[in-house]
């Protein structure tokens, strides 16, 4: 018997070093993140707008732009040279992130669900959103799950790592 649960764990390990490399790298917009795009002295196309679940954000004038990947300077280039190619003479486009897609908490949370990230945010952070642990639950680390070079990787963490706009926390039952 010790030895089927000492196997069923064996599937986790410690984070991998490029799952912290994310943390070091520039925000990559993706599907559910909002942003505030502002083409100066053009309040027309300035709003706010959503990155749809395809990876594009529709614009005004020039349709849908590609943004999954991107960074906010990437796409703010996008923007301008579609713009350039026959609606505008010289725009300046600013983009700005407006609001971060979602994380998700499961497991041994008092509320697991959907949360609203906000830089700076731990899994510590992300788990008190969540109603806090469970008695049952492993306080001292954490499974992550995210995207990160178009893989997505999991790895074990404490509860005091930063997260990822995106990232899923899992929370597990402590085996005692």
């Amino acid at each position: 018997m010790a030895l089927l649960a000492s196997s069923g764990c064996s599937s986790y390990r410690p984070a991998p070093a490029a799952f912290h490399e994310a943390l070091n790298r520039p925000y990559m917009l993706d599907a559910g993140d909002r942003l505030r795009i502002t083409v100066f002295e053009q309040a027309d196309l300035t709003n706010t707008y959503s990155v749809d679940p395809s990876g594009y954000v529709a614009f005004p004038l020039v349709g849908k732009v590609p943004a999954r990947g991107r960074t906010l300077q990437q796409l703010e280039a996008a923007i301008a040279g579609k713009l350039r190619n026959g609606y505008l003479r010289d725009p300046d486009v600013s983009v700005e992130i407006d609001r971060y897609r979602p994380v998700f908490i499961m497991g041994e949370v008092g509320a697991a669900g959907q949360y609203s990230y906000v830089p700076g945010m731990t899994a510590q952070k992300a788990i008190a959103a969540a109603g806090g642990f469970t008695p049952r639950a492993n306080q001292a680390d954490v499974d992550i799950t995210r995207q990160f070079n178009g893989k997505i990787i999991t790895g074990r963490v404490l509860i005091t790592d930063p997260l990822l706009p995106g990232d899923t926390i899992y929370v597990r039952e402590r085996l005692f």
